[in-house]
């Protein structure tokens, strides 16, 4: 029975610490959470109980942070609504699987609370690490997004989301072992300096950031607010269409403009009339939107460049897909059982372009192209072949909902930018679409539900960043030495 209201505490902790993601970003219910974590998770517990309450605050976290998840299951309810709740279910209860695994790591020393939370800082932001990185990876609702809107989220350019994460646990977790009374004095007074660090770090850049400089080139960002349920509907496509012909055509000439993904339901191959008409609203100035494309068998999600002709002068293929949203895995005997992917073309899975590329955007300069949540991993942004003048994001979030998916994809493009040193181009078929300058702030945007366009100057990018150049490799390392040492320090403790 105790066991039992523990993993309930567990829980109702997990739900209490993903206010700190947005919509909300009550990053204190984040901090407070964590911190209550350790006695909980950690203080005279089994291995296996440990990993019970870390899989059970897992739970609880994802299951709140993600319950966006269910809304592409409800854009056709007859078809796919049944899955919604076992959608939500699984992917919250795998996904703190990693976390599970961390705690059963950490309960393994003899070290009492105090050291069993440094292991747990060091096991779970490798579980972390892991879920960043394996089966393609999902670091959606990291640690590190909590503080997207704070002054701390100036750091990312010198430790990067993962490095953040670390300071995050590592200020939460000793010290909620340290107040829960556990341990030595002085280890315990030493216990509060990580969450004094922190506290530092956002004083040192409370005073914000200076104001982007400006290209004095703009870029015109249309969102047509199609919803996802009657995108591709014939009766409503003319609609659409016209809506995006309009703002295209209104108003003075932009330097650039952008279209979001899957803008328009021809196929390149066979666009040339309807790119002749964006041509001819667009008055000779370039245009960038998303597109499929079929090569022989293969389906691509596409973005691409029109020149000032209407001609397609750069391609770029959608290289990160969405397993069971653009593909299946094992498609073709799950196709059996009816399970396709929702944004597949008759049950065809998209293939996958060859990676990260370059697009140029003629006067605007270089943009690294990225569809859709292909902006959530920092890994896909630092694998640019060289470095761009902006990154580029079409999307679709109609699949996200009206609630939290949209936000939260939002931040995680704002985080791209800053993370990088560059502005960010974000165009989405129902929003937000924002001009995002190098240090995360959205200069200009169209809110969510709303269609509409807006002329928004181009920021001109920093310098290359620190976490520009080395990635998650050195946050990687550190983990590695941290855990090292504590296994070292456990050792001696035991003998």
């Amino acid at each position: 029975m105790i066991q039992r209201s523990r993993l309930a505490l567990a829980v109702v902790l997990g739900l209490v610490a993903a206010l700190g993601l947005a919509p909300y970003h009550l990053w204190p219910a984040t901090l407070g959470a964590l911190i209550c974590l350790p006695v909980l998770g950690l203080q005279d517990r089994t291995r296996k109980q440990a990993a019970l309450i870390g899989w059970a605050f897992g739970l609880g976290y994802f299951g709140h942070g993600l319950s966006w998840i269910v809304e592409p299951f409800l854009v056709d309810i007859p078809r796919h609504g049944w899955m919604a709740p076992f959608a939500l279910v699984f992917m919250a209860g795998g996904l703190s699987m990693f976390w599970a695994a961390a705690f059963w790591v950490a309960a393994a020393p003899r070290l009492g609370g105090v050291g069993r939370s440094w292991i747990l800082v060091f096991t779970w932001s490798l579980a972390e690490f892991a879920r960043a990185y394996v089966l393609t990876g999902f670091p959606w609702a990291a640690f590190g997004q909590i503080w997207v809107d704070t002054s701390l989220a100036q750091s990312l350019p010198y430790i990067g989301p993962q490095g953040l994460a670390i300071a995050t646990l590592a200020s939460t977790l000793p010290l909620g072992a340290a107040i829960s009374g556990t341990g030595a004095a002085l280890p315990r007074a030493l216990n509060t300096v990580p969450a004094l660090c922190l506290l530092v770090v956002a004083i040192s850049f409370s005073a914000g950031p200076p104001p982007a400089t400006l290209t004095g080139k703009t870029v015109r960002l249309v969102q047509p607010n199609a919803p996802q349920h009657l995108k591709w509907d014939p009766t409503h496509i003319p609609r659409f269409f016209r809506r995006q012909i309009e703002f295209t055509a209104a108003g003075p000439r932009p330097d650039l403009i952008v279209w979001p993904e899957t803008a328009i339901p021809t196929w390149l191959d066979e666009a040339g009339g309807v790119f002749r008409t964006i041509s001819d609203a667009a008055g000779g100035v370039p245009v960038v939107l998303g597109i499929r494309r079929y090569d022989g068998t293969r389906i691509y999600n596409s973005a691409v460049y029109l020149d000032g002709e209407g001609a397609p002068a750069s391609v770029y293929d959608k290289h990160h897909l969405v397993p069971f949203g653009e593909y299946v895995p094992f498609g073709d005997l799950l196709a059996r059982v009816g399970i396709q992917g929702f944004a597949t073309n008759a049950g065809q899975g998209f293939s996958a372009g060859p990676g990260p590329e370059l697009m140029s955007l003629g006067p605007i300069g270089t943009a690294l192209p990225l569809i859709c949540y292909e902006a959530v991993f920092p890994q896909d942004v630092g694998a640019a072949p060289s470095r761009p003048d902006m990154l580029l994001q079409v999307t679709n979030d109609a699949w996200f909902g009206s609630w939290s998916g949209p936000y939260q994809h939002l931040a995680q493009a704002r985080m791209r930018a800053i993370e990088q040193g560059l502005p960010m181009v974000r165009v989405a078929n129902t929003g937000v679409s924002a001009m995002i300058d190098p240090y995360g702030r959205t200069i200009a945007e169209i809110p969510l539900g709303v269609d509409g366009y807006i002329d928004a100057s181009l920021p001109a990018p920093r310098g290359s960043t620190f976490y520009a150049q080395s990635g998650d490799l050195p946050a990687f390392l550190f983990l590695l030495f941290g855990l090292s040492v504590a296994i070292v320090l456990q050792r001696k403790c035991a003998g």
